[in-house]
């Protein structure tokens, strides 16, 4: 046996799928992305554990024995459902597994926001449209349909592979990874964990200009903004309305970004983009990888969001709620305040400066816990994990086959912005990396908003990526 990055290009495509996928797998991951876009699985309304059965429906159906697919739900919560199955490896092999991990969850949708249904899968215009179309039902039906392929044609990997497709990632008290960890840590634990809710191929007007591998991410925190006030009757107005109170605090907010900051992964990202930017943004890139980094070159990049969230530990208020009548003054005023939080800081530290950002003590800063839906006024103290670079093992399969498909992107690794699941993994001392290579456009991501969409040819495309990917990493010469 020797490792797969060692093969020659040729042996390596050879071992992978063509170029140009069947009709029938096609067919195959299309059905299984219409399928869970059509079950509601949104913490409100929707039934995770319903999306885990089709699933699980479809292993059976293949040939997966059944005590190697499992659907575990956690006691009384009947609709946070989560799979785990497992592919078997060759059995003289002594390689601990890999854990593909996606989320079935998704946020929340409101028709009349939208111009489709978001829980009915629509083709048009070379786009699927619905919830879950790019966060994450996507790469879950790509991980799905490389399964049944590999089952399907008895492709055996040279160690087991372990797919979890979880509950609540998007949110609610459930979350399926760390409850999988703390109850089953045995089905999952795994080597290392290839995550398909991170990572990403950017495209400029079609063209690839990068393929990221996440190897960090921020941390994921809540705050609620609370400003009390004795209230009144409404035609005798004060200047210290607990609304506007609560509107001076977010201005300030607003107007008070956290600093400048570099890890070694953002560093190398900006370094390696900086090539496929306007003259302009390239140098202001290097600009701010300079000791001193350039302030107004920082000041520039940080006007683009994209960039801002790479930069800089970020707060936004994202909800409001006030008031109790209409014609009565705002007894309680509230905010809640969403930061994503860069490595090395804790949620605790970041409640403190908000605190002093705010600058009113009569607007309190209490952290809310996820788990218990509880607002707590001390948040946690540990900070987020330091950043790890790929290791070869993941990273030149990784290079090859992306090569294959988007000559001249290069690998780039990244952070992810948006935090996932992998926190939880990192911290059970499982390296993870996010793989899920969906091809974008820059300026055309929609998850979590109105009118979420992919393009066609980019499933597809991602589909026959990770057959070939995970063909790379896993076999066996």
């Amino acid at each position: 046996m020797h490792w797969p990055w060692l093969l020659t290009a040729t042996l390596l495509l050879s071992a992978g799928a063509s170029a140009q996928l069947s009709d029938a797998t096609k067919q195959l991951a299309r059905d299984i992305f219409r399928e869970l876009i059509q079950i509601n699985t949104t913490d409100s309304m929707g039934d995770n554990t319903a999306a885990a059965r089709a699933v699980e429906k479809r292993l059976l159906t293949a040939g997966f024995a059944r005590e190697d697919v499992k659907v575990l739900v956690p006691e009384g919560r009947p609709t946070k459902g989560n799979l785990v199955v497992r592919l078997h490896g060759a059995e003289e092999s002594q390689l601990k597994p890999i854990l593909l991990l996606g989320h079935l969850d998704v946020v929340e949708a409101k028709r009349e926001d939208w111009t489709t249904n978001p829980f009915e899968f629509v083709e048009k215009g070379g786009y699927f449209y619905g919830r879950g179309t790019e966060d994450m039902k996507d790469f879950d039906a790509v991980m799905i349909t490389t399964f049944l392929r590999f089952k399907q044609e008895g492709y055996t990997p040279s160690r087991d592979l372990i797919l979890a497709l979880t509950s609540d990632e998007e949110g609610g008290t459930a979350n399926g990874v760390d409850w999988l960890l703390k109850n089953h840590r045995a089905l999952v634990d795994a080597a290392f964990v290839l995550n398909g809710d991170a990572g990403g191929v950017t495209t400029d007007n079609g063209k690839a200009i990068d393929v990221g591998v996440a190897a960090t991410e921020k941390l994921y925190a809540d705050f609620q903004l609370t400003v009390t006030n004795p209230g009144g009757h409404s035609s005798r107005p004060t200047p210290d309305n607990a609304i506007y109170r609560l509107a001076e605090a977010l201005g300030r907010l607003a107007d008070s970004p956290f600093p400048f900051e570099l890890n070694p992964i953002t560093r190398v990202y900006f370094g390696k983009i900086a090539a496929h930017e306007s003259p302009r943004n390239a140098a202001d890139m290097k600009a701010i990888l300079l000791n001193p980094p350039h302030a107004e070159a920082i000041r520039r990049i940080s006007s683009d969001p994209r960039y801002n969230s790479l930069l800089h530990t970020t707060c936004v208020a994202t909800r409001l709620n006030a008031g109790h009548a209409n014609n009565a003054l705002p007894q309680t005023a509230q905010a809640v305040v969403n930061c994503r939080i860069l490595p090395g800081h804790s949620p605790e530290e970041i409640r403190q400066s908000l605190v002093k950002k705010l600058a009113d003590p009569k607007v309190t800063v209490g952290y809310v816990d996820g788990a218990t839906n509880t607002v707590l006024d001390h948040a946690p103290d540990k900070p987020g994990l330091a950043p790890s670079a790929p290791t070869p093992e993941v990273l030149k399969p990784l290079e090859q086959v992306a090569d294959s498909l988007w000559p001249g992107a290069g690998i780039v690794p990244d952070m992810e912005t948006g935090a996932s699941d992998s926190k939880y993994t990192m911290a059970a001392g499982m390296p993870s990396f996010g793989v899920g290579e969906i091809a974008i456009e820059r300026n055309d991501h929609r998850l979590h908003g109105k009118d979420e969409r992919i393009r066609v040819d980019s499933f597809y495309q991602a589909v026959d990526f990770f057959d070939r990917y995970l063909r790379a990493l896993t076999s066996v010469h």
